[in-house]
């Protein structure tokens, strides 16, 4: 594998890491929202991640590949899913958004949860960030010892 195949890598993981880390932001945000007119309240969302093959260059290879020995796989979000857990109810008949038993619906985000979930990514966005920083330290230092 060549050296510069772990930018590919790295970057990718960097990508869907921050795609990651706006859906959380997204339902943080979201936490206390209430159900809109149509009765639905906000669903948390959640990131799916897929492994993906890279070709040569470093972007997303389709079909199979020539050389198996040259392949390697980086990360993409597949799909950004919804929760369908129900939101929570809390009892507050003088609240505007109450149904007809004095319930109203918040949304399905638990923020523990979530931030834990962004401590997660940025963690993982912080990692691979380190590692393209490590390999461009080493590609240097080689280089520094070719002009030798």
């Amino acid at each position: 594998m060549s050296m510069f195949k772990v930018f590919d890598i790295s970057g990718s993981a960097v990508s869907a890491q921050s795609q990651r880390l706006n859906v959380v932001a997204s339902n943080l945000a979201n936490v206390d929202t209430v159900a809109g007119p149509d009765g639905s309240a906000y669903k948390a969302r959640q990131v799916v991640f897929q492994t993906v093959m890279m070709d040569a260059q470093g972007r997303a290879a389709s079909g199979e590949m020539g050389d198996p020995t040259g392949a390697s796989a980086g990360v993409t979000v597949s799909t950004v899913s919804e929760d369908n857990t129900p939101g929570r109810k809390v009892r507050d008949p003088s609240h505007p958004a109450a149904d007809a038993d004095g319930y109203v619906t918040y949304s399905n985000v638990n923020a523990v949860e979530e931030m834990v979930n962004m401590i997660s990514a940025s963690r993982s966005y912080q990692n691979n960030i380190e590692v393209m920083n490590t390999a461009k330290s080493l590609l240097l230092k080689t280089l520094q010892m070719g002009q030798g």
